[in-house]
């Protein structure tokens, strides 16, 4: 029994999400599906290095699975890419110890959420960017609210009521707002790890102070509350992206 571990992409648009669901397209459902007809019918499960909703991408999500099969590592980027399907591909197949775990290993996170500022939205870019037009935020009251959320700090207020962890625990290393020339604004966040939902509700509450809904100072408040009702809405789900999860030190 050999394991690998896979690095694939994807685009959320057509997914309930990763997590497989009853009666429902996920992304973890299409890998299963193609692994279990590569071994005779035999179900073969993939770990993944956590879930990601309905709508959202992935451009560096890993994955591990257990595999008797015994043709080279290198084959299996080709084997699997030729019968996923279009939304789904896999960047790079490797042999890993036995003991490693896609989900359990993480030692960090990158995501990175997208906004469009420009007064007409892009037809190609509408399940890719959250487009805000007429719209010209604060960047600089963001950026001022953003430093509040590096360190260590119990994430409760920025996180889903129904998140199921009861360490709310986490460390955010990275947190930048980036203008592009494409009149897109990038929230870069990297951390330890995120719980359910954390990032879309950090971008919600930034976009707030940065709009004049919401001052920077009330970034520590919501923290020091631990209450979700305390902090603003969630950010739409398509402007999210996975960008890449990091192992060891």
């Amino acid at each position: 029994m050999r394991r690998l571990k896979a690095v694939i992409m994807y685009d959320g648009s057509g997914f309930a999400g990763y997590q497989v669901q009853p009666e429902k397209r996920t992304v973890q459902l299409e890998i299963e599906r193609v692994l279990t007809k590569m071994h005779k019918g035999n179900i073969t499960k993939v770990v993944a290095s956590g879930r990601t909703d309905a709508g959202v991408h992935a451009l560096g999500q890993v994955i591990h699975f257990d595999t008797e099969l015994t043709f080279p590592v290198e084959r299996w980027e080709r084997a699997l890419n030729t019968q996923l399907p279009d939304d789904i591909r896999v960047l790079n197949v490797s042999e890993v110890s036995p003991d490693f775990h896609a989900r359990y290993g993480t030692t960090g996170k990158v995501y990175r959420y997208k906004w469009s500022l420009a007064d007409i939205q892009n037809p190609f870019t509408r399940n890719f960017v959250v487009h805000m037009p007429g719209i010209k935020p604060d960047v600089e009251k963001m950026r001022k609210a953003a430093k509040l959320f590096l360190g260590t700090h119990d994430f409760t207020s920025f996180c889903s009521a129904r998140t199921e962890v009861v360490d709310r625990v986490r460390t955010i290393t990275r947190l930048d707002l980036i203008e592009t020339e494409l009149q897109e604004l990038h929230l870069v966040i990297e951390g330890d790890g995120f719980l359910y939902n954390m990032v879309r509700i950090i971008a919600g509450n930034l976009w707030e102070i940065g709009i004049g809904r919401r001052e920077p100072a009330e970034i520590e408040r919501m923290l020091n509350a631990m209450d979700r009702k305390q902090a603003g809405k969630t950010a739409p789900a398509h402007g999210l992206y996975l960008e890449t999860v990091s192992y060891g030190k």
